[in-house]
């Protein structure tokens, strides 16, 4: 398989793709939406256009485009449009503030940002003058672009580019890397095309594209959208839709959890994911509905390095003893695309029950840092001695060497293989 959104709308154009629960729907580009459901035919098409518009803008293989949004259907459209044209595709967090903007732009060189009109103040800040409104997107001249879904790809050249939640660092991204997370995360979660999930996270960071919204469009299954996180809005969407997988962190699990119409919203869910920990008591409110809730650990460089399984024996004991170790404090096993290894102060691979700085290697991690500009060659990732000398203070940084990312976070590893944060 590949990433290929007009593979799947061939094979299944009318199944939903996406369901917009904005309490306010404004589509960019909309030019035949007219309902709240996209389907993968409409989504195929629209990102066609899109890549038609952007090509009419000088927009060509190699080069960057930024987009300043919301979760939006925009965000997926101008991604598979950007995959179309061989361009990179780099999403800037609503979350960022106009200080901390400029952060990913340091890294960053586009050659296009493309913003919706809500996000004036942070585009204002941003240091760059090439930019159009997503409406003015739409309205721009029109370019054919030739059919290129089965052509041979340059494997190392980036699809994506990622910011951490501050801004920085940034990572980099191919479509092979991409696809291997996509696969990691259907075979973590038994994911098919019957499963729907709501996005509570930003389409901009990690977990809500890479860990989430990527894995379900890859599978032929339904991403659930809202402008911005809202417990109550998202427990009406996960009930009007039956949604049956939820990915959160620890606040948005607790968030909602805590409204009041939780009980009767969330009998169609059957997996929760959640990266970070939460209580005994939140744990048990998604149990006690028949809903498996699963830790798991992620970063911006790795977004899912483990995970428990559904049906593991820690997700059916957790916090019935009292006892910490059986609480579901651990992650558990690396997912089947990632190995990690534990290493000791004097650099040594510690083996079997052991604590130490946790480094990640395989298919689904980075293929590097993001330096400025870069992505026509194999020198737009940072090498292991500039990623240790640049930006000391970025104290979120791993370093890439030798095939691994080294994460500088300590982690213990028990008996069964199931590594815990320190």
């Amino acid at each position: 398989m590949t990433l290929s959104l007009a593979r799947r709308a061939e094979r299944f154009p009318d199944r939903t793709a996406v369901v917009d629960v904005s309490e306010e729907r404004l589509y960019a580009p909309a030019e035949t939406i007219h309902e709240s459901r996209v389907s993968y035919g409409e989504l195929s098409a629209m990102a066609t256009r899109t890549a038609e518009h952007l090509s009419a803008l000088g927009v060509a293989a190699g080069d960057v485009v930024c987009l300043v949004t919301r979760n939006r259907v925009a965000s997926l459209v101008v991604l598979f449009a950007c995959r179309r044209l061989g361009a990179v595709f780099a999403p800037i967090s609503h979350w960022l503030t106009p200080a901390t903007v400029t952060r990913p732009f340091e890294a960053i060189d586009p050659d296009l940002v493309v913003s919706e009109s809500a996000q004036r103040d942070l585009v204002r800040s941003i240091p760059f003058d090439r930019s159009v409104t997503l409406s003015e997107l739409v309205d721009a001249d029109r370019e054919d672009v030739p059919d290129t879904e089965d052509r041979d790809r340059d494997t190392d050249v980036p699809l994506l580019f990622l910011h951490g939640d501050d801004g920085r660092p940034v990572a980099g991204y191919t479509a092979d890397t991409l696809e291997w997370n996509c696969l990691s995360a259907l075979v973590s979660w038994a994911l098919s095309s019957d499963d729907v999930a709501p996005l509570t996270t930003p389409l901009s960071s990690y977990d809500g594209l890479v860990r989430a919204a990527l894995p379900l469009l890859y599978v032929g299954g339904t991403v659930l959208l809202d402008r911005a996180f809202d417990p109550g809005d998202t427990l009406t969407a996960i009930d009007e839709n039956a949604a049956t997988f939820l990915a959160g962190r620890e606040t948005q699990i607790a968030a909602l959890a805590a409204e009041s119409g939780f009980d009767a919203a969330i009998d169609s869910l059957e997996r929760v994911v959640l990266d970070g920990a939460a209580d005994d008591e939140v744990r048990a409110a998604y149990r006690e509905r028949d809903a498996s809730i699963l830790r798991a650990y992620g970063r911006l460089e790795c977004p899912t390095a483990f995970s428990q399984s559904p049906g593991s024996a820690s997700d059916e004991t957790a916090g019935e003893t009292g006892d910490e170790t059986a609480t579901g404090s651990h992650v558990g096993l690396p997912v089947p695309d990632c190995r990690a290894r534990l290493v000791g102060p004097d650099g040594d691979v510690l083996e079997g029950e052991a604590e130490g700085d946790l480094h990640l290697s395989g298919p689904v991690v980075a293929d590097g840092y993001v330096h400025v500009a870069g992505t026509d060659d194999r020198t737009w990732y940072r090498s292991a001695d500039e990623q240790r000398t640049d930006d000391e203070t970025d104290t979120d940084r791993g370093r890439f060497a030798d095939g691994w990312l080294e994460t500088d976070e300590r982690f213990s590893r028990d008996a069964d293989g199931r590594y815990r944060p320190q």
